[in-house]
């Protein structure tokens, strides 16, 4: 969701046996770029929702959050001001298909690799290497620092 220059994005980090899931965006702003699966959230959505939403449509996947790593807040390729909500999140369902042609590649990382990555090769790099110094910390927040939406 874009409003005044604004973008509400979610990005989640899906973790196996120690390595995460990036994957190889193809979109005219971020030509071959790693990032976590993620995408803008949509008018009246819930942020945890979209976060789900986001994982099933670039890979397939089904996933459950456990935890967040936290809001970051940066200027996008673009010149946008972005807010992203990251969250990490376990495999529940499905199996791995990318979204062609927006995503053309998938890849498990080591965690510790993510940070070795060439800045060059991410995808607001900065942020992600934020994130992954945070996946490596174990500095997590619980899911409850975000209120489910009620329906009225």
């Amino acid at each position: 969701m874009t409003q005044n220059g604004i973008v509400l994005v979610v990005s989640v980090s899906i973790i196996k046996n120690n390595e995460v899931l990036m994957i190889k965006e193809n979109k005219p702003s971020v030509i071959n770029k790693w990032n976590f699966p993620s995408g803008r959230i949509e008018q009246g959505e819930d942020i945890l929702i979209a976060a789900c939403r986001e994982v099933k449509e670039e890979t397939g996947l089904d996933v459950k959050l456990s935890k967040t790593t936290g809001i970051y807040n940066f200027i996008s390729s673009t010149n946008h001001q972005v807010i992203l909500f990251h969250f990490v999140g376990d495999i529940i369902a499905g199996s791995l298909k990318l979204e062609e042609p927006e995503i053309i590649d998938s890849k498990w990382i080591p965690i510790p690799e993510l940070l070795k990555l060439d800045n060059g090769k991410l995808r607001n790099a900065g942020t992600i290497k934020q994130i992954a110094e945070a996946l490596l910390s174990q500095k997590f927040h619980p899911l409850t620092f975000f209120k489910e939406q009620l329906i009225t």
